[in-house]
């Protein structure tokens, strides 16, 4: 019987080394989507240019609650649109009336101001930060087939981890019979 280290196979160790590289990426691609929320944050994906250039469109958005008075001229808050399909705006707020419990809004690429006033009751919360490219990322993977190959990414992981483990019982059994 041998004592000392084992050499690894070199198949199993590309193996190895690459499903634990695509596990990592998809660890790292959901933090930013689940750690947020626990702190509190809503996050959105910017579909519409019309708060370019500084909020461009794929844009990720993350969206705190902080009460409607103390939201200022300038800052950027989601609402609910008053359309049918309650759609989920991002703009600029140009005033604010506490009195009335309204938001004046704006999108920094539209020339005008939001037809309509924006009452409290649709209001969801102040942006916090926006990530370009991000939120159009995000989506590709969590939307129709990109989440089948979101999966299928995780079974081929797993399916390298899997490999390598049994090449290395297979040679631990040939080392053994040797």
């Amino acid at each position: 019987m041998k004592t000392g280290k084992r050499k690894k196979s070199p198949v199993a160790a590309v193996c190895s080394a690459l499903g634990t590289v695509i596990l990592v990426v998809i660890v790292l691609i959901c933090i930013p989507l689940t750690i947020p929320k626990v702190a509190g944050y809503q996050i959105y994906t910017v579909v519409s240019g019309s708060m370019e250039p500084a909020i461009p469109t794929g844009s990720l958005v993350y969206v705190k609650w902080t009460e409607p008075e103390q939201i200022e001229k300038g800052d950027v808050i989601a609402f609910y649109g008053t359309d049918v399909d309650g759609s989920i705006i991002t703009h600029r707020v140009v005033s604010n009336s506490s009195a009335m419990g309204t938001f004046i809004t704006k999108g920094d690429a539209n020339s005008e101001n939001d037809m309509n006033p924006i009452p409290y009751d649709n209001y969801i919360g102040k942006m916090k930060l926006s990530v370009p490219i991000a939120g159009g990322v995000i989506k590709a993977v969590t939307e129709g087939s990109g989440k089948f190959v979101a999966f299928l990414v995780i079974g081929i992981a797993i399916v390298l981890q899997l490999v390598a483990v049994m090449l290395e019982r297979k040679e631990e059994n040939m080392e053994e019979r040797l």
